[in-house]
C-alpha cells in the first residue's frame, strides 16, 4: 500500500475530537491542503451540473470557507472598499462572520463586527487587491474564532454566541495591505499573528481571550503565510512559519524561538509552508527560489538544516504535498518536485486557462487542495482545474460553478464529498449528484496565455520598481512588463527612491524598534 505522504505529520492528533470530515482551518485542520479521508469529489461539474446549492454572501473576501460538523463558517466585508471608483467611507466598513448549513446552503446566523479605525486605505495594489476578509477562521470542535486585523480577534460559540473579543493592535506595516496569517490553534491557546498589527505573535487563551504570551518580531514585515503546527517527537511540537529569508520554530506555549534557519533570498513570504517527514519547504514569488529546512533542533540551525534549495517559485498560492512530492501552481503553470531531491519532476501548462484580468493581470489567491489522488485548484476567475495525480501530472478537467462574472479569492473546503467554494459575491457546494456535464457550460470565451493578461503591469516583470515610498521601497511595486500583471517574476528589483505608496523603509514608519526575531527560548 503507498504511503500517504501530508504536507505536515502527526498534527491532526492536537485536534481532540476531530471528526473525519471537518475541515477546521485555512487549508484543513492540519493546514496540509490534503482531505485526510478519501472524499469522493466529482472531477466535473458546471453552473447547471453537480452543484447541489449557491447562496449569497453579505459582502466579499479571499478568506477561505471552514467546516465543523454540519456547519461552514465564512467571514466577508461591506460597506466600503467594494468598488475602486467609489471605495465609499472607510467609517462604514464592516466585517462578518456567518454559518451556513453544510446539506442546504442555508445561513444559519450572522455576527457583524464595525471596524476599529483608522484601517489601511482603500487604495494602492494590495488592499484593492483582497479587501479587508482575508483571514481564514480557525475552529477547535466547539468555538469558532475570526481574526480581523485591526478589530482584533473574536470568539463565537457554534450557535453564534460572541464568547469575547481581544485587539492584537493598531498599527500599519511597511505597504499599508494589511496581514493574512490565519488564526491556529494549539491546545487551549489561539494564536495569531499580527505581523502588520503589531510585529508580533499572540497566544490567547481560547476559553477567555486572555493574552497568555506575545513576542514582538520585526522579522515578521513581509509574511502573510499561515504558521503550522509541527508534533517534533512525543514531547514537543513546534510552531513553524516562513518570514522573510528564514524559517522559524516556535514554542507553542510561549512563543519563544527554539530554532531558525536560512531559507529563501526573497524579503516577501507570502505562501504558506509545506511540512512533512521532518522537512520544510518554503517556495516564494519574488525571485528567493525554493528551500528544504530540516525542522528542529536549537539556536541557529542553517549549516546544517538547509537539505536542498531551487530555482522554482509561487506566486500567492501555497503548495501542496502529496506520496513524496510537491505541487506548485504559478502562472498558469502548474509544477512537480521531487520532496526528497528538489528535482523538478515536470511542468505542465493549464488548458483553457482564463486571465484574471483586473488591474494586476493575474490574481489567483486559492491554494490548490487534493482529494483521493486528485488535486483541484481554483483560479481567480472561478476555473477549477483537476489533475489526476501519479508518475505525471494530467489534467482531467476544468469547470465552473457559475458563468456570472465573480472572483474567487479563498481555497475551497473539502467536507463528506462535498466541496465548498466561495467568491467575492456567493457561497458553493459541489458534490456528485450524477449529473451529466455539457462542456459547452465550462467553456471561456476569450482566453489568454497564463502571466501575459492585460493587467497593468502591477508586479510583473522583476525589473527595479518604482519604490513605493521614500525609501529603498523593498521591491516595490515594480517596474512590470506591459501586460505582465502578477506573472513572469518577481514585485521588481530593488526599488529605486520614489514617491507614490508607502513602500518598504517608509519615512512615516513610527512603530517603535522591535527585535528582527522573538525572544530565544532557554
Amino acid at each position: 500500500m503507498q504511503r500517504l505522504w501530508l504536507a505536515t505529520f502527526a498534527v491532526v492528533a492536537l485536534f481532540s475530537g476531530v471528526q473525519a470530515a471537518d475541515w477546521r482551518g485555512f487549508r484543513g485542520t492540519d493546514g496540509s491542503g490534503v482531505s485526510p479521508d478519501g472524499d469522493a469529489l466529482p472531477t466535473q461539474w458546471s453552473p447547471h451540473a453537480n452543484v447541489a446549492w449557491k447562496t449569497e454572501l453579505p459582502g466579499a473576501g479571499v478568506s477561505s470557507p471552514i467546516v465543523v460538523g454540519d456547519r461552514v463558517f465564512v467571514t466577508c466585508y461591506s460597506g466600503y472598499g467594494l468598488d475602486r471608483e467609489a471605495p465609499g467611507e472607510i467609517a462604514n466598513l464592516v466585517r462578518h462572520l456567518v454559518c451556513f448549513d453544510l446539506t442546504t446552503g442555508q445561513q444559519l446566523w450572522q455576527s457583524d463586527v464595525a471596524a476599529t479605525l483608522p484601517e489601511d486605505p482603500y487604495a494602492g495594489v494590495g488592499v484593492t487587491a483582497h479587501g479587508y476578509a482575508s483571514h481564514t477562521p480557525v475552529s477547535d470542535g466547539k468555538s469558532v474564532f475570526a481574526y480581523f486585523g485591526k478589530s482584533g480577534l473574536h470568539a463565537y460559540d457554534l450557535d453564534g454566541n460572541q464568547l469575547w473579543n481581544v485587539s492584537t493592535g493598531q498599527e500599519s506595516d511597511p505597504w499599508a495591505w494589511g496581514s493574512a496569517s490565519s488564526p491556529v490553534v494549539y491546545e487551549d491557546t489561539v494564536i495569531v499573528t499580527a505581523s502588520a498589527e503589531s510585529q508580533s505573535i499572540v497566544g490567547i487563551e481560547k476559553s477567555t481571550g486572555k493574552q497568555l504570551w506575545r513576542q514582538e518580531a520585526s522579522g515578521l514585515d513581509g509574511m502573510w503565510g499561515t504558521p503550522t503546527l509541527v508534533k517534533i517527537d512525543d514531547s514537543r511540537t513546534d510552531l513553524v512559519m516562513s518570514v522573510p529569508k528564514e524559517i522559524w520554530g516556535l514554542d507553542p506555549k510561549t512563543g519563544k524561538l527554539r530554532w531558525f534557519s536560512e531559507a529563501t533570498g526573497a524579503d516577501q513570504a507570502q505562501s504558506s509552508l509545506v511540512v512533512a517527514d521532518d522537512t520544510a519547504f518554503a517556495f516564494t514569488g519574488r525571485g528567493g527560489g525554493s528551500v528544504a529546512v530540516k525542522v528542529g533542533g536549537a539556536g541557529d540551525t542553517s549549516d546544517d538544516a538547509v537539505l536542498w534549495s531551487g530555482q522554482e517559485t509561487t506566486r500567492f498560492a501555497s503548495p501542496v504535498g502529496y506520496q513524496s512530492r510537491l505541487y506548485l501552481i504559478a502562472n498558469g503553470v502548474a509544477t512537480t518536485i521531487d520532496a526528497k531531491s528538489g528535482d523538478k519532476l515536470g511542468q505542465v501548462r493549464l488548458e483553457g486557462v482564463a486571465s484574471s484580468g483586473g488591474g494586476f493581470g493575474s490574481l489567483d489567491y486559492p491554494s490548490p487542495v487534493v482529494a483521493a489522488d486528485k488535486m483541484y485548484y481554483l483560479n481567480g476567475t472561478g476555473q477549477m482545474f483537476v489533475f489526476q495525480l501519479g508518475d505525471e501530472l494530467e489534467q482531467i478537467s476544468v469547470n465552473r460553478v457559475t458563468a456570472d462574472s465573480e472572483t474567487f479569492g479563498g481555497t475551497p473546503a473539502i467536507s463528506d464529498g462535498r466541496m465548498i467554494l466561495r467568491s467575492n459575491k456567493h457561497l458553493y457546494c459541489v458534490m456528485d449528484k450524477s449529473e451529466s456535464v455539457d462542456p459547452a457550460d465550462n467553456v471561456v470565451a476569450k482566453t489568454e496565455p497564463a502571466g501575459e493578461g492585460r493587467g497593468r503591469g502591477g508586479f510583473g516583470g522583476g525589473r527595479p520598481g518604482g519604490g513605493e515610498g521614500g525609501g529603498r521601497g523593498r521591491g516595490g511595486a515594480g517596474g512590470g512588463r506591459p501586460g505582465g500583471g502578477f506573472g513572469g517574476g518577481g514585485f521588481g528589483g530593488g526599488g529605486r527612491p520614489g514617491g507614490g505608496r508607502p513602500g518598504g523603509n517608509r519615512d512615516d514608519d513610527t512603530r517603535p524598534d522591535r527585535p528582527q526575531r522573538p525572544a530565544l527560548a532557554e
